[in-house]
This record gives C-alpha cells, structure tokens and sequence, in this order.
C-alpha cells in the first residue's frame, strides 16, 4: 500500500505542519512511522486529515468530528474508487459520496436520492440509467488525479485538467498540475499552469512560492525572488517562502536580507513543532 510522508500531506492537501500535528495529536489519524521516525501516511489518513479540518472549519462540534472521523474511517476503501470520493456536513451528519451513491459515515448507511415536494405528494426515488455514466465534478476529478499520482503520473495530469475545465478557479488542482509538470521538468508546461492559475485564482501564496521554486531550478533568480517575495505577501507565515528567499539573498551578497529571512523561518518553524 502506497504511503504519503509530511511534505507529500502539506503539498496534496494544502495543511500546514502545524495543522497536521494538531490532528494527530487530537488522535484523528496515527500514521506509521518511516525507518528514520518520520511519519507515514496512508491513503485513509490523507482523507481523514482533510475532512477533519474541514468539519472544524465549519464549526461542527469536536466530539461529533471524533466520532465521524472513526466511523468513516472504517468504511473507507484502501484506494480511491476512480469516481472519487465527496465528503461534507450536511446537517450534524458526515456524508460521503462515492461516485452516484452517497452513504452516511457514522452508519455505512447509503442513502437514496429524492425529488418533488413532499408537502403536495409529489415525491419520487431518483434512479440513475446504468447506462448512464455519472458526471464527475470537478472535487471528484480533483481526487482522482490525487490518488493517480503515484501511480499514473499521466493519468493524473489529465484529472486535474479536466477538474480545471469543469471550474477553472479550482487553485488546488492548478497547483498539482503545475507540480506534476515540474516534476516530470515539463517547465514550460509548468509555468504556463502556473501563471495563468495566478490570474484568474489572484494571488495564491502556494501558487507563487511553486513559481518560484520553477524559476530558481531555471536560474531565473531575480524572477523567483519576486514570485517568493509575492507569495509573503499573501501569507507571511509561509516558512519555506522564507528559507527559500535567504538562501538566494545569501547567494546575491545581501547578508541583511538572508539573516532576517532565516530568522523568521526559525522561528515559525519553532512555532510548528512545539
């Protein structure tokens, strides 16, 4: 079974390290640990993490999120059936839904679709033609490509495209997509993916700091100076925004620069693991 480390969690499902200690510590996931100590995450954990966090963001009790999270854990599935998978509260219910069926996680309870008004007796179960293949969403095509990456890098790519096409401000996958592309040193792909996400998404602060990390592996170090510069702006917490900045201030002969940015990543990082 696949595993994801730290960085792989930070970079798919966009938490900060300090949010994925929290949520551990809260005992939402127990990740294994690598050879070296270092935790390992599987599929199941990354979903878990993600639904957590965004269950308390949208303020639903912590005892109800504990007790959801256990239970969709159970029901979940080692891998990511390729229609994905739809998480959300409805009410003080975590609901799942796993291509056309949705399901209740604390019960693995699936439930039926309905249409008309009950109130005036029109009311009907909504079936799907078999041969219909459902339409993904965009969050739907999202988490496939997730799941896809390491496994069928192109596979994924081609997952994040079409989530971009079904909802164009769709940040997330515009920054796996230009990461995918980095990765595989399609560059010119990358930067394409990466430019036109920060004009039509704004100012993203991972947006920038992934264009920045493009440009200083193309020497462009001036460029990638003002994309981390940039990506500050939108998130001054953003630690290896600033490390990156002091290595390349380092590098320029512009000590003052270097030493206020190493400090400030000290610190944050200081703040993270406590």
């Amino acid at each position: 079974m696949h595993t994801y480390g730290v960085r792989d969690v930070e970079k798919l499902l966009r938490l900060p390290r300090g949010t994925i200690r929290s949520l551990i510590a809260s005992g939402f996931v127990t990740p294994a640990r690598g050879p070296r100590g270092a935790w390992r995450f599987s599929f199941q954990d990354l979903i878990v993490l993600r639904t957590a966090q965004a269950l308390a963001d949208a303020n639903v009790p912590q005892r109800r999120i504990t007790k959801s999270m256990r239970d969709l854990r159970r029901h979940l599935p080692e891998t990511m059936p390729l229609s994905g998978l739809s998480i959300a509260a409805e009410g003080d219910r975590v609901v799942v839904r796993d291509g056309s069926s949705r399901w209740q996680a604390e019960s693995g309870q699936y439930l039926l679709g309905f249409d008309g008004n009950p109130a005036d007796g029109s009311l009907s179960v909504i079936e799907r033609d078999s041969d219909v293949e459902p339409a993904n969403s965009a969050q739907e095509y999202f988490a496939e490509g997730a799941a896809l990456e390491a496994t069928n890098s192109e596979a994924a790519l081609q997952a994040y495209e079409r989530a971009i096409a079904i909802d164009p401000a769709f940040v997330d996958a515009h920054i796996n997509l230009g990461r995918l592309f980095h990765d595989a040193a399609r560059f010119a792909d990358a930067e394409r993916i990466y430019r036109e996400a920060i004009r039509v998404c704004g100012n993203d602060a991972v947006l920038l700091f992934n264009l920045g990390v493009l440009l200083e592996d193309l020497d462009r170090g001036a460029e990638a100076i003002a994309a981390y510069e940039a990506a500050l702006r939108s998130d001054p917490d953003l630690a290896d925004g600033h490390y990156n900045l002091s290595l390349l201030y380092e590098k320029r002969a512009k000590p003052k620069e270097a030493i206020r940015h190493m400090a400030r990543y000290r610190m944050l990082i200081g703040k993270s693991s406590r």
